[in-house]
């Protein structure tokens, strides 16, 4: 698999206090088994999608207890340089650039509307292996805030590949960031409909065969629905909180309804 071109979604991995207990329910939801947890890097284990990479779970460190969350790591040749630039366009570094083993080097950071977001700069470890559409794979993702000209203005700053486009829509302010002709990430403004106390997040989606089965069982195991399962033109989708408070969508591309909406260069 090839080096990820800059700013693609590459990886993503969450902490859980119940460590166990997350992966019983994404086990269950989606179908992920799990490989040997890694004592040397806290015990941070690999979910795979028919035998393939597909994200990680990992428990906290001590006093990192909290809600959890997904994070969304985007692909950079550099991480050095991919700090020095969210930096400059007034993002914060959460975590300066470390060396995970020869698997490759990560940073965390937030953008200055409060998303926090991972680099990823591949080693040996390139990122996901399971296919998008394959059941249990990164299927898409979307920076939710409510200040999206922050957001707006900082991505492709910081990701200087990154094309965007607007959806002419009346109902919703929706970006979307491009590589080359390849729609990466999407940006949502936050409505009031949101609480708030629900802070700036990336939305990680998860490809399913089975939107309303995933759901049922994401609810039976403690999860929370927050919206659908509804059919659009992109497919099947529904946003479901854990147990433990981790925000994710899961997604069926193969059912849609609807016309694909327009795009306006920006």
């Amino acid at each position: 698999m090839a080096v990820q071109p800059e700013g693609t979604p590459c990886w993503a991995d969450a902490m859980f206090s119940d460590f166990e207990g997350a992966k019983s329910f994404y086990g269950d939801v989606l179908g992920w088994t799990f490989g040997e947890s890694s004592s040397e890097f806290g015990n941070y284990t690999q979910a795979y999608a028919d035998g393939r990479a597909a994200a990680a779970v990992v428990p906290p460190m001590p006093g990192q207890e909290g809600m959890s969350q997904w994070c969304l790591y985007l692909a950079s040749p550099d991480a050095a340089e991919t700090a020095r630039r969210i930096r400059d366009n007034g993002g914060e570094v959460l975590m300066e650039p470390i060396q995970v083993g020869d698997f490759g080097t990560m940073c965390l950071a937030r953008d200055p509307s409060g998303v926090v977001f991972g680099v990823w700069q591949a080693g040996t470890h390139e990122g996901f292996e399971a296919p998008a559409g394959q059941p249990g794979a990164f299927a898409w993702a979307e920076v939710f805030t409510r200040e999206p000209e922050k957001s707006d203005a900082f991505f492709p700053a910081v990701f200087p590949r990154y094309t965007a486009q607007q959806m002419e829509d009346d109902g919703m302010d929706f970006r979307v960031f491009n590589l080359g002709d390849t729609p990466v990430l999407g940006r949502m403004k936050m409505t009031e409909e949101f609480p708030p106390e629900v802070p700036a997040y990336i939305n990680v989606y998860f490809s399913v065969p089975d939107v309303d089965a995933a759901v049922a069982k994401a609810t039976e195991r403690g999860g929370v629905l927050r919206f659908g399962p509804v059919d659009t033109p992109f497919g099947r989708i529904a946003a479901i909180s854990d147990p433990q408070g981790a925000n994710f969508s899961v997604i069926d591309t193969t059912t849609t309804e609807g016309e694909m909406p327009t795009l306006t260069d920006v």
